[in-house]
């Protein structure tokens, strides 16, 4: 062994080597990937993350080193010494005829090593599952293992990846003039936002940090400073009940700007986006946004035409609001939807405001939409909390057929139905009526449930199409029924809109704002606002929100006397780096895109974290521990 690592060093990695190498004497390091012993020959895959090279012991060649390769087995760590030849033939038992050796699926395919020397630096145990790119094993068994999962391809080439995009960002933020400074991670804890994990300090008994969710106050500080410019690629902490896109800890670029406004920031990250598109995979963005821009939709109308703020524009399938024509035609002979249209004749309700809708879209006919597939809408919708989805199928008269509604409808509300979505002969129309967020949920869930349904969009991944999309202009407030008072859509130092600044006491839900998502194929991957420098409006924010100076001096009081000496106007924006990683990757969840995962549960099945702590730990801390 000593000889291999003091005397002879790795001159190449196992993706390196091509027939420009033949003849050439080289040093491999690497993992028996497989072994195949053909009597004389033995064959073995050698792999490190560079990839496979195929390695050859003759005995007639190197004796001693074959001798030592009848024992090797599966993950064994081994040195070798020898020289590149091509592949020749071999003889083919299936085609009873000699056929070329090599591999067209290995980019080293066309080579192989003539072994002249070897070693053994490790003999493995037999691992738990194989180290293959595709294999069904149970992800709880390899998390347990993650040390053996990630050195498998697709995971190795996700933390590539990330490399990549970590390095694209630092070279073009840096060339921005942007300059990437830290932030503490244990701060102190403010109420609201997100749920916090507290630390316990042993230096002040009985007080705690708390894990930063974000640098926000922290990054707005800098700007207070001069820093005009910054960036961080940051982790964050989030005690939060997981879902599959979302962990404990996780990693965002961060970046804040001084002297902007909204535009500014969008072609600062547009640029940010291209970069780490042409890093990572190579795909030139400008070929699909020439004009170096993504397209802006308003949140309004992102929420009344897919029904969410961050949809999905590889497909159609847009949703049309019905609720005037419902109004307008008294609920137009159906059932459930008359109480709608009488509470707004009665006054009950603000045209503006509705707080139930009818909502609709159109599977086409060229879906060939079946009965199944429409009691599997029934199923998703129920999921969600709504009793149910109504369908039509709308016939060549423009008549609804296979639909109970087919049964009340007046002509009038049908045909202006048709008229407005544009249903045709074969079409399905699928309605969904009742509180204005429950209906914009499921009917968003069901849009894409339908497009991955009749293949518009694939099950997972990006299917080779990049739709990104500003969604901006949303409300600066969102009424809190159970409380019954406004909150903060975002957070409190948003900017308003200069026009719409008047209308914060009067009329809080028509405020709207400086704040801003990146979506991209139905997720958000980036999310700011311009901030709140004035501190006139920022009192005036307060107030609506129904927060009192002395409330807010206890939660945001060093931000604030920040605020007063001077802030320059300034706003900024995070972008999700696991996020980023799963959609550029193509991977089904952001645990197969992050080295050392936690479950859903919030727990290391590796390291068996988290674990309880001794007494005495805990006496050190002054805390006891409550047993239920």
């Amino acid at each position: 062994m000593a000889r291999f690592i003091d005397e002879l060093k790795r001159t190449h990695d196992c993706g390196a080597l091509r027939t420009a190498d033949v003849g050439h004497e080289v040093v491999l390091f690497g993992w028996v990937a497989s072994r195949r012993d053909h009597g004389s020959l033995i064959f073995i895959d050698l792999r490190d993350r560079g990839g496979i090279t195929q390695i050859v012991f003759d005995p007639t060649v190197g004796a001693e080193a074959h001798s030592l390769a009848e024992a090797m087995r599966s993950e064994w760590v081994i040195g070798i010494r020898g020289r590149v030849r091509a592949r020749g033939e071999q003889w083919s038992s299936k085609e009873q005829k000699m056929v070329s050796a090599r591999n067209p699926n290995l980019v080293t395919g066309e080579i192989e090593i003539e072994v002249l020397e070897a070693t053994v630096f490790n003999r493995a145990e037999t691992p738990p599952f194989e180290i293959a790119d595709q294999l069904d094993t149970r992800e709880e068994v390899r998390l347990e293992h993650r040390y053996l999962d990630l050195r498998r391809q697709p995971l190795q080439r996700a933390l590539t990846v990330r490399h990549e995009m970590n390095q694209a960002a630092r070279n073009y933020l840096a060339g921005q003039g942007c300059l990437e400074l830290e932030t503490p991670f244990m701060v102190k804890y403010t109420p609201g936002g997100a749920r916090n994990f507290l630390v316990p300090s042993r230096l002040h008994p009985g007080t705690f940090y708390a894990l930063a969710e974000s640098p926000q106050i922290f990054k707005q500080l800098f700007m207070v400073a001069g820093y005009d410019r910054y960036f961080q690629i940051v982790r964050c902490f989030r005690d939060e009940d997981l879902r599959l896109d979302r962990q404990p800890e996780f990693t965002q670029i961060d970046i804040e700007l001084s002297f902007i406004n909204q535009d500014d920031l969008f072609t600062l990250v547009e640029g940010l986006v291209f970069a780490i598109w042409k890093a990572a995979l190579g795909v030139d963005l400008r070929e699909l946004y020439p004009d170096g821009h993504f397209p802006h939709l308003r949140f309004d109308d992102a929420m009344t035409r897919y029904g969410n703020d961050k949809p999905d524009l590889r497909f159609d399938l847009r949703h049309f609001d019905l609720t005037d024509l419902v109004i307008e035609h008294g609920g137009g002979g159906v059932p459930f939807f008359a109480p709608i249209a009488e509470k707004f004749r009665s006054g009950a309700y603000r045209r503006d405001l509705p707080a139930e809708i009818v909502k609709a879209f159109v599977i086409p006919a060229s879906a060939k939409f079946t009965r199944p597939d429409g009691e599997k809408l029934e199923q998703v919708a129920k999921s969600m909390g709504a009793v149910g989805v109504a369908r039509a199928k709308v016939a060549a008269d423009g008549t609804f057929t296979q639909s109970p509604l087919s049964k009340s409808i007046t002509p009038e509300f049908r045909a202006a139905i048709n008229a407005l979505t544009g249903a045709q002969e074969g079409d399905i129309l699928v309605f969904q009526s009742g509180k204005a967020s429950l209906v914009h949920t499921v009917l968003a869930n069901l849009r894409v449930h339908v497009a991955k349904q009749i293949k518009l969009i694939p099950e997972v991944g990006h299917g080779g199409q990049w739709n990104f999309l500003w969604v901006v202009d949303p409300p600066l407030f969102e009424y809190d029924e159970e409380a019954k008072r406004w909150a903060a859509a975002h957070h409190a130092f948003t900017r308003p809109h200069d026009d719409h600044v008047d209308l914060i006491e009067r009329d809080p839900g028509k405020v709207l704002c400086y704040r801003y998502d990146l979506v991209l194929n139905g997720f958000e991957i980036a999310g700011g606002s311009i901030r709140l420098h004035d501190p006139e409006v920022q009192q005036r924010v307060f107030t609506a929100l129904g927060i009192s100076d002395g409330e807010a001096q206890e939660k945001f009081g060093f931000l604030l006397s920040a605020l007063r000496y001077g802030a320059p106007p300034h706003g900024g924006i995070a972008l999700g780096m696991d996020r980023l990683a799963m959609l550029l990757t193509g991977a089904t969840g952001i645990r197969d895109v992050i080295a050392f995962p936690k479950t859903q549960k919030g727990t290391d099945l590796m390291s068996n974290a988290p674990s309880p702590v001794s007494p005495q730990q805990l006496a050190e801390l002054r805390i006891r521990v409550a047993t239920e």
